[in-house]
Parts: structure tokens; C-alpha cells; sequence
């Protein structure tokens, strides 16, 4: 019976990720495609982009939200073992990132990614993980690179802090989906001059010129 629930939870996790609300959200609610936006992703961040700022947002929204309810279920509800837990959660994050209902294409699995960590109640993961993400938006010039860097973040400090757990296996399986994901993007080498360092500079600009 346990492994019944391990495969269903399994394939409902899969399928409910592999859903694609932000391209149901600009089809339904704008008239439009939201691949032909941006960098043709079918994620949350093409819904700004096409012309929604609320509709973009409950786009966010459902992309987290679709990474809960399986993972829950497996981990809280049901106490199913860890390794199962590590299935149905990246079962999820695998479901958004090469979906069935666009050709195997899909999203780059970030927001998903934060609504499995959310499901779980070692909130310590989703922290680390928030901290590595913004660290990586803020210093690392290629967004792809900053992503990376948010992944492998949090598996260090996992793999210290942790040592060999499932938690550790969970954010190296993300970690791989993310380079997956990315891999066109990473050819390019990051630069370490990042967006806060930017910020600063035209603020104390700004300063002198109004001294």
C-alpha cells in the first residue's frame, strides 16, 4: 500500500507541476502567448512581460502553489519515508520544467521550486535557499549564473550542516534540474560586478550631484 501512495502522489505531483498556468493565464485573461514574450519561457515572468502585472502575480502564485500539495501530503499527512518525499518533490519540479502539455518544454523550475521547499517543515531549507537566490540576483551579472549559484548555495550549507540526509540528495536533484534548465545560458562566464554594486554607485552619483 505504500508504495501505491509513493507512485501516485508520484505522477499527481508530476502532473499538477507539469500544468502550465502562466500560459493558460495569457491565453484566458490577455489574448496572448506568453512565449512570445521575453526569452519564450512559458513561466510567471513572460505573464509581466505580455502585459499583466496582477495577472502576473497570481501567475507566481500558482506556480508556487502547484509545488505543495503532493509534497504535504507525502511528507506531513502521510509520513511516507524520506526517499519518497525526494520523489514527489522533484516529480513536481520535473513536471514544470519538461511538460507533457507543451511539447516536454517548460519553465525553469524556480517558483515551483519554492513552493516544494514550502511544503516542507524544515523551513531552514526555503530560507537558505531565499537567502542563496537573492545573494546570486544581486552580485552574479548572468541570471542564469545567479540561479546556479542559489542551488549549489544551499546544498553546501546542506551538505554541511546535514551531511548525507535526504535533504541534501532533494537540493542536489535540484540543482541538476537547474543546470538542465540553464545550460545555454551558462556558456557565458558570470561577472562578480552585480546589480547591488550598480545600485550603490548611481545612488552615491546621485548624492554628489544634488551636494
Amino acid at each position: 500500500m505504500e508504495l501505491f501512495y509513493s507512485v501516485l502522489l508520484a505522477l499527481f505531483a508530476f502532473w499538477l507541476g507539469a500544468f502550465p498556468f502562466s500560459v493558460c493565464i495569457g491565453r484566458w485573461f490577455l489574448g496572448r502567448d506568453i512565449r512570445d514574450y521575453g526569452d519564450g519561457n512559458p513561466g510567471a515572468v513572460n505573464v509581466f512581460r505580455a502585459g499583466g502585472q496582477k495577472l502576473g502575480y497570481l501567475a507566481v502564485f500558482l506556480d508556487v502553489a502547484k509545488g505543495v500539495p503532493f509534497v504535504f501530503l507525502a511528507h506531513s499527512l502521510l509520513g511516507l519515508p524520506d526517499l519518497v518525499v525526494v520523489a514527489v518533490a522533484v516529480s513536481a519540479i520535473l513536471g514544470h520544467a519538461f511538460s507533457p502539455f507543451l511539447q516536454w518544454h517548460g519553465g525553469k523550475s524556480i517558483a515551483i521550486t519554492f513552493g516544494v521547499l514550502l511544503a516542507l517543515p524544515q523551513h531552514e531549507m526555503l530560507l537558505v535557499f531565499i537567502a542563496c537566490m537573492v545573494l546570486g540576483a544581486l552580485f552574479i551579472e548572468v541570471d542564469a549564473w545567479g540561479v546556479i549559484f542559489g542551488g549549489a548555495g544551499s546544498l553546501s550549507y546542506l551538505a554541511v550542516t546535514r551531511g548525507s540526509s535526504w535533504e541534501t540528495l532533494l537540493m542536489l536533484c535540484i540543482l541538476a534540474v537547474f543546470v538542465v534548465k540553464h545550460f545555454e545560458e551558462l556558456h557565458t562566464f558570470p561577472g562578480v560586478k552585480g546589480r547591488l554594486v550598480r545600485w550603490l554607485q548611481s545612488v552615491l552619483r546621485g548624492a554628489l550631484f544634488t551636494i
